[in-house]
């Protein structure tokens, strides 16, 4: 299985059980090794007080995609700290984009940054993750090594 492979083979086995992106209607727009996309649009359900989008919405988009990055190794991952900064407010009909790139990752540990853009392009946050892997694998032992296109080992 090539790293591609791998990286959208470890996406697809977490989306299916990923509860939280379908009831958010966040969307997977692509992964690849230490990266991924994900996307949203703002409703009126996801309005604070003063109108414009809930940050815990925007922290949540940008920790999902910070989970489907450092997951695409075939690694269980999970997060150790992250922080967020807002820096310009999202509103409703919006369609907020979080980019989440590998900065590093040594031995159990990883750094992921996660720029959140509107359709603009207008950054509307940026998010630190720290990552740290657990024993668990995303996919059965065999799976990793199969590779789909020929349907055997390589």
């Amino acid at each position: 299985m090539t790293p591609q492979q791998l990286a959208d083979a470890c996406a697809r086995a977490m989306w299916d059980g990923d509860r939280a992106v379908h009831r958010l209607g966040i969307t997977r727009e692509r992964v690849a090794p230490g990266t991924a996309v994900l996307s949203l649009e703002v409703s009126p359900d996801m309005a604070n007080g003063h109108g414009i989008a809930h940050g815990g919405v925007i922290f949540t988009l940008a920790d999902s995609a910070f989970a489907y990055a450092c997951n695409t190794y075939n690694q269980a991952t999970l997060a150790q700290h992250c922080a967020i900064t807002y820096l310009a407010p999202a509103r409703i009909g919006d369609r907020l984009t979080a980019h989440a790139r590998e900065v590093t990752r040594t031995g159990r540990s990883g750094l992921y940054d996660v720029t959140v853009a509107d359709q603009d392009g207008r950054t509307i946050a940026e998010f630190r993750g720290n990552a740290r892997t657990i024993k668990d694998r995303l996919l059965p032992d065999d799976s990793a090594h199969k590779n789909p296109d020929k349907g055997g080992s390589e």
